[in-house]
């Protein structure tokens, strides 16, 4: 028997799991869509008597701006949930005379339909019921209904959704579904992988309104403050080093291959006049833009493409800015090493530049400082227990 306590527990759980700005946001990208999408359709209605919009269309919008990252809020399940369902729903009423059987049969067939297609999306149910309950003004239209009002709510709140969630509210709207095949990259070979969780998924044998991606976001952040809790707070600026080579866009590229060679380095990061970090420079970058031919060896190759043309046109790169890799991942020198951890031993970082609150290189961070630093916190561990 569930007790007041539990009651009150159960009453007060958050669905959503939102701070108080997003939710306002929600509220106001909501209500945004739904006047533009009624202000445009009712432009192009063809008279009073018909609809402008579908109810179902308030639904839609719940899941398309407060979950946005839900498999049933993507694009595909969206546009062919709705437009599936009102042509199921437009047959059904046709077909049909009893309002009791065509409603059963209209929310049974658009969901059979939809998960059929791979386009579940829960309002569109709601949509296949609009022409049997909705009577004169919407049967008349026939299959028309399809299009109007239907297919133009959608058109319009679909591309509202796309603006909004991915160049207003910063979501990476669309994702992908998580229910492709994933093929793990040669990097990922500790951890839990997103086949890992793939499979994790197909055994609960129920539907989780969750990606694959998304899973392993949430998984990777929770073992990453995990690690800070009992590693403590060792942070970047630690163990770093910090007077670290460095070349500008202008620098030429023998000029930045002696600083490499003769400090033994793999690479270098580069940067603009305030020291802020516009590329990086590494070996692979020197060596893709050598071409050998079967008769020249490859030090005389390479010695002609590091040394400056005399002439005033050339087809190699001259400078350090022509050739160097523009994206560049960087760190702040507060973020602590659990960051590093996921950088360098899933995604193949060996070194990673340094920034400070200005964002100007401070240091450089290799994988030996952060093993280094590992071992010594580990070795401190054990003599602490001893």
């Amino acid at each position: 028997m569930i007790n007041i306590s539990q009651l009150v527990r159960f009453i007060t759980v958050d669905p959503v799991n939102l701070s108080l700005k997003g939710k306002l946001l929600s509220v106001i990208s909501s209500f945004s869509s739904i006047l533009i999408m009624a202000l445009v359709t009712q432009q192009l209605s063809i008279g009073t008597a018909y609809p402008i919009i579908v109810a179902s269309m308030g639904a839609s919008a719940v899941i398309l701006f407060i979950i946005p990252n839900s498999p049933l809020a993507q694009p595909w399940s969206f546009f062919g949930g709705q437009l599936v369902s009102a042509i199921i729903g437009v047959a059904c009423a046709q077909w049909f005379t009893d309002i009791a059987l065509a409603s059963a049969c209209a929310v049974g067939g658009s969901i059979f339909a939809m998960l059929l297609l791979r386009c579940l999306h829960p309002p569109g149910a709601a949509t296949a019921m609009a022409p049997i309950l909705s009577g004169d003004p919407i049967s008349s239209l026939g299959y028309g209904f399809v299009l109007m009002p239907v297919g133009i709510n959608v058109l319009i709140m679909l591309v509202m959704a796309i603006f909004i969630n991915r160049w207003l509210l910063r979501h990476d709207y669309p994702t992908v579904s998580g229910n492709k095949n994933i093929v793990v990259k040669p990097a990922q070979q500790t951890g839990i992988s997103d086949q890992d969780l793939k499979l994790a998924l197909e055994n609960m044998d129920m539907f989780m309104d969750v990606s694959a991606g998304d899973l392993r976001k949430l998984l990777t952040d929770a073992e990453a403050r995990s690690f800070k809790r009992f590693k403590g707070n060792i942070i970047c600026a630690d163990i770093m080093v910090r007077d670290v080579p460095v070349v500008e866009y202008g620098t030429e590229v023998e000029e930045a291959w002696k600083i490499m060679h003769k400090q033994k380095l793999k690479a270098m990061p580069v940067i603009d006049r305030a020291r802020r970090v516009i590329g990086i420079i590494t070996w692979n970058d020197f060596f893709k833009f050598i071409n050998l031919s079967a008769y020249e060896s490859f030090q005389d190759r390479f010695r002609a493409f590091i040394r400056r043309t005399p002439d005033v046109s050339t087809d190699k790169p001259e400078s350090v800015g022509h050739m160097m890799t523009t994206s560049v991942t960087v760190l702040p020198e507060s973020a602590h090493i659990a960051d590093l951890i996921s950088l360098m031993s899933t995604q193949g970082y060996r070194q990673i530049p340094i920034v400070n609150s200005e964002n100007r290189l401070v240091g450089m961070v290799y994988q030996a400082n952060l093993i280094a630093a590992l071992y010594d916190e580990q070795l401190s561990s054990v003599a602490s227990q001893l």
